[in-house]
Order: structure tokens, then C-alpha cells, then sequence
């Protein structure tokens, strides 16, 4: 439908029921895609105008690791989550990578943000030319991007003589991460961008609260030196976004030890050798 007035693309059926459908739906798709223009403009934005200040600075690499350094603090306390070292690194090396996106055909955005941001790990530019696009075309949601970057399709796909088994396993692999077309709003940088409260209805709510509750009785369990830092932490690496439902330091271990709650089996994730992690197991 575009992003055209809503007035001019909704139709009157005999089902009112379908007509209001209608008309929600695509009032909600004008918005998703109207957030996710304003939100890669400004990160593209923001990186435009880090790395021309870099160029004020002898050193570039040195200076720009500076402006970054000052400016982490400042955005956050001013602006909360989404300013981070890593996230400023994202938005400067945005603006490297795609210095003439606003100069497209079209005007408009494919993807959401965060599949740009995953399409950094993409070094080799045709590689990542052809995953945007692929992107695009086939409607692949983020994680369905990232299991591919992750698994090499493109260079197994080019390097195939019989290309129909490799994208068979693909569409096969993937399909449980394109089931969900709310997915862009479930988004935590959605939350961050809109300065809106994050969402733990994702996570095992139940148990988490228990713990919370009964937090004494939890730290006597764990052993000494533990002390509770904050629950639903949101932590960014280069291939996935993370929720940590229990973060607790460690003084005499000196280190942050993550908690991830569930209900089922999975596999732990990996964030850093200064972590551990534990996963707390529930019936």
C-alpha cells in the first residue's frame, strides 16, 4: 500500500468486519514504516555528523574514539538506552557503509534498522549487497538475515552447482522466524527510539517476579559476595539483541553474572568470557 494517506487506500466492503481490519492494519503498517524511516535517518544522521567531526582531529581513529567516549555518557543520561559505545560505533559505521542511501530511487526502506545494523557484519560489499536485497525481496525478518550471514548462504549458494537443496535448507531452517509479523514492533530499539518503557512480556515473567520477590532468600542461595543489579537488561552485540532477565555482580569474583530464565530447554548464549551465566530451569 505505500505510504499513502490511509483515506485514499482503504475500500468499503458488505463486511464490516474485514473493512475495520482493514483499516487498522493498514494504520499500523503507515506507522511501523514511518518509525523505521525516522529512526534509520537519524542514526544515519548521527553517524554523518561523528565522522565529520573525526575529520577535525589529526588522528582520526584516535579522535573519533574520544567524541564517542564523551558523547556515551552525555546522550544517555540525557536520552536513556540506544547511545551506547557500541551503539554509536553502529551509527557511524552506518553512515560509512552507506554514505548514498538517501539518494535511492525510491526514497523509501526496505528493511528496518536492524537489519542494516546486522548487514554491517558484512564486510565484502557485494556479499552485502545481495543479502540487502535478498532481504528485501523476499521479506526476511531479521533473524531469518542473521542465520544467514551466520551460515555463509550467499558464498555456499554461489559456490552450489545445484542451488535448489541450499535454498530448500534455507527457507527450511528459517521458516519458524517468519511467522511473525509483528516482529518490527517487538523490536526492544523500537522501545528505546520512542522512549517507551520495554515490554517483558517475552520472557518468563512468572518466575522472574518469584525471585524478585523472594530476592534474600535467592542471594543466600547463590553463595557470598552477590549483589542485585537490575532485571531486564538490554544488551546489544553485533549478531542479536538480548533481554538478561537478572543481572547480580559479584565482588568477590568481580564479575557480572547474568541470570536467563526459562520454561524449556536452549541453548545458553555466549556474551563475553568476563560473564557467567547461568540458566535457571523452571517445570
Amino acid at each position: 500500500m505505500g505510504e499513502s494517506n490511509i483515506l485514499d487506500t482503504v475500500q468499503k466492503t458488505d463486511d464490516i468486519l474485514y473493512d475495520i481490519k482493514a483499516i487498522i492494519e493498514t494504520s499500523q503498517n503507515n506507522a511501523y514504516r514511518a518509525i523505521n524511516t525516522a529512526l534509520i535517518q537519524r542514526n544515519w544522521l548521527i553517524g554523518y555528523r561523528i565522522a565529520q567531526e573525526e575529520l577535525n582531529g589529526q588522528n582520526r581513529a584516535e579522535y573519533g574514539a574520544e567524541i564517542i567516549k564523551n558523547l556515551t555518557p552525555e546522550l544517555s543520561k540525557l536520552y536513556g538506552k540506544g547511545f551506547g559505545k557500541t551503539d554509536l560505533y553502529s551509527y557511524l559505521s552506518f553512515y560509512k557503509t552507506y554514505p548514498e542511501i538517501f539518494h535511492s530511487p525510491s526514497g523509501k526502506f526496505n528493511l528496518t534498522w536492524t537489519h542494516y545494523r546486522t548487514l554491517l557484519q558484512v564486510k565484502d560489499k557485494t556479499a552485502r549487497d545481495w543479502y540487502e536485497k535478498e532481504a528485501a525481496e523476499q521479506t526476511w525478518s531479521v533473524r531469518t538475515l542473521q542465520r544467514n550471514i551466520s551460515t555463509q548462504y550467499y558464498y555456499r549458494l554461489l559456490k552450489s552447482q545445484n542451488k535448489e537443496p541450499v535454498v530448500s535448507e534455507m527457507k527450511e531452517k528459517t521458516s519458524k522466524y517468519q511467522t511473525d509479523k509483528y516482529e518490527f514492533i517487538k523490536n526492544p530499539v523500537i522501545a528505546e527510539f520512542l522512549s517507551m518503557p520495554s515490554n517483558s512480556d517475552y520472557t518468563e515473567s512468572e518466575l522472574e517476579k518469584s525471585i524478585i520477590t523472594n530476592l534474600q532468600k535467592f542471594l543466600m542461595e547463590l553463595g557470598k559476595g552477590y549483589a542485585f543489579v537490575t532485571r531486564q537488561q538490554h544488551i546489544h552485540t553485533e549478531k542479536a539483541d538480548y533481554y538478561i532477565d537478572l543481572v547480580f555482580y559479584n565482588y568477590i569474583l568481580k564479575c557480572f553474572v547474568l541470570i536467563d530464565l526459562k520454561t524449556q530447554k536452549s541453548l545458553i548464549r555466549t556474551l563475553g568470557k568476563w560473564i557467567c551465566i547461568y540458566e535457571c530451569m523452571t517445570s
